[in-house]
């Protein structure tokens, strides 16, 4: 019997891997799926596709939401369910900082007080999804300028031994001035230390991000699917 869990990389599932490693206390749900909490991320996973994964997907999916499936192939929509979208992003690792380093000095942490301002400077600059508890999830930098936040980066999933890096954002009046680069260097140079390997996801025509992240040393890893889906009993 072929074992499909060996032959798949960590990455290739990565909510699912976060959600039973190093986030397990954090997830909802049992079987083959998984949910992060809505306010944390609105991602889920199943172990597998198939119908049965399905089926314990639907148990602990908040009502009238979708389930955001990272899946390394399009999959047929099994019955009961229709999807509501589905894009490929690129799924990007490092295995080292490339390009001058000059070390300059650290960007604090973000903590609880600065949710407001990461919840403003996400609205207005779109880096992708952000909630009120996503800082919850790891460490979040921040750059602030007269005391308005206008740039942050932080770690989101955590699989063993991988960072994602997420919500590298920087406010329209401040780019161009390297934030996003110092941020995300602070990152992964933490990443690395400890012997993880950063990782993060960007949209192939997301042409400015790509190419800053290659300059840092981010390669393309592969394709991956985020597939949204919906059981259609609870379909408007």
């Amino acid at each position: 019997m072929i074992d499909r869990a060996a032959m798949e990389h960590i990455l290739d599932n990565p909510v699912w891997h976060a959600l039973t490693g190093p986030h397990s206390s954090l997830a909802i749900g049992s079987g083959q799926a998984r949910h992060y909490p809505r306010d944390m991320a609105p991602f889920s996973a199943i172990e597998h596709a198939g119908d049965d994964a399905y089926v314990d997907l639907a148990v602990r999916l908040p009502a009238n939401n979708e389930a955001r499936l990272f899946r390394p192939a399009r999959e047929p929509v099994p019955a009961g369910w229709r999807e509501l979208d589905s894009f490929w992003m690129l799924q990007m690792i490092a295995e080292r900082i490339d390009g001058d380093d000059p070390m300059p000095a650290l960007a604090p942490a973000l903590g609880e007080a600065d949710v407001q301002d990461m919840l403003d400077l996400v609205a207005i600059s779109r880096p992708g999804p952000f909630g009120p508890r996503t800082r919850a999830l790891g460490t979040y930098l921040g750059i602030r300028d007269h005391g308005h936040l206008v740039a942050m980066a932080g770690v989101r999933m955590r699989l063993h031994g991988f960072d994602e890096l997420s919500a590298i954002c920087v406010h329209p009046d401040a780019r161009d001035r390297g934030h996003a680069a110092r941020l995300t260097r602070q990152l992964m140079r933490a990443a690395l230390s400890e012997g993880r390997r950063p990782f993060l996801h960007v949209r192939p025509d997301n042409t400015d991000a790509l190419s800053l992240y290659q300059r840092l040393g981010f390669k393309t890893r592969r394709e991956i699917l985020v597939t949204w889906r919906k059981p259609t009993s609870d379909a408007t």
